[in-house]
């Protein structure tokens, strides 16, 4: 037991650290193109700080443990609106470009119903997967194309242009995967043994421990941006994150093995959709978010804690 704890530890220490050198490196390679930050947050940042969800579903579906690789996603979700941008909200209030509303949002509802509606028989089968992916690579083509600006470089902030080689940021990139597939592997091992012997379900273990941890890198990344009054990589980040969460790691790991999670409630994919869906009334409505809605959020995201923790007590 002890040693799966410092396992665990170490695998979730691994896996923020190589993120943060993920996205560093990444980040700077996007800028390099002419990116927007919105468009960064959107992909780049949001991808990169998700790869430790994407390591650990699929590392879980070559285990077995559908159960972790499902709830990991649903539970990251709810995290990413819940607790990630509830309290990037309440360091500072939160505006966000015209194009996310009348893209990336609807699209974000649209794949989190559709996600909702796979999961119905708590099964992901490989056809589920390949449809899953096949809608992100549509998702990215569409995005940077309607976004990508020329002389976007030109409009960034002094700060967020890129100095150095470029191999430089090709080196962290690479390293950054790296420690994400040895963190994951630690991180999954352990989540495994710990479920097992505490007799918890791996989609409650996947819903709580596992995507709160992994969901560490885009809780920095955000707080961050946030702190630094950069909205459009803030929000962008969450909903890209939870876009690439549906499409990206649940179509991965599916494609992996067919994902079968008999531990998760049909009430756990609902609070998912619910938050998904406040967050998109609360943009569609006031064009930012505020102090108070963050308060919101962030109470409901306690209140489900709550309730995991007392009705598989």
């Amino acid at each position: 037991m002890a040693l799966d704890l410092v396992a665990l530890t170490g695998g979730l220490a691994l896996l923020v650290a190589a993120a943060s050198v993920l996205v560093r490196g990444a980040s700077a390679l996007a800028l390099r193109l002419g990116l927007t930050p919105l468009v960064v947050g959107l992909t780049v940042v949001a991808f990169g700080t998700s790869a430790p969800e994407l390591v650990v579903s699929v590392q879980a579906a070559l285990a077995g443990a559908g159960g972790i690789a499902v709830g990991n996603v649903v539970g990251s979700n709810v995290a990413n609106v819940g607790l990630v941008l509830a309290a990037a909200v309440l360091v500072r209030p939160l505006a966000s470009d015209a194009s996310l509303f009348r893209r990336d949002l609807p699209v974000l509802v649209v794949v989190t119903g559709l996600a909702a509606l796979l999961l119905a028989d708590r099964q992901l089968g490989r056809w589920d997967g390949a449809a899953l992916v096949v809608g992100l690579m549509a998702y990215l083509v569409w995005s940077v194309r309607a976004a990508r600006q020329p002389s976007a470089a030109e409009e960034m902030k002094l700060e967020l242009v890129p100095r150095g080689p470029a191999w430089r940021d090709a080196l962290f990139v690479a390293a950054g995967l790296g420690g994400l597939v040895l963190g994951a592997d630690l991180f999954v091992d352990a989540a495994v043994r710990l479920a097992e012997a505490a007799g918890v379900s791996n989609a409650v273990i996947g819903l709580t421990v596992v995507a709160v941890g992994t969901s560490l890198p885009e809780f920095a990344t955000t707080i961050v941006a946030a702190l630094r009054g950069e909205s459009e990589i803030a929000v962008g980040n969450v909903v890209g994150s939870n876009l690439f969460n549906l499409l990206g790691i649940l179509g991965a790991a599916a494609l992996v093995r067919p994902l079968a999670a008999p531990g998760l409630e049909l009430l756990h994919v609902a609070v998912m959709a619910a938050f998904t869906l406040a967050l998109a009334l609360m943009l569609w409505t006031g064009r930012r978010l505020v102090r108070a809605e963050g308060a919101v959020l962030l109470a409901g995201y306690a209140a489900y804690m709550a309730y995991l923790t007392v009705s598989h007590a």
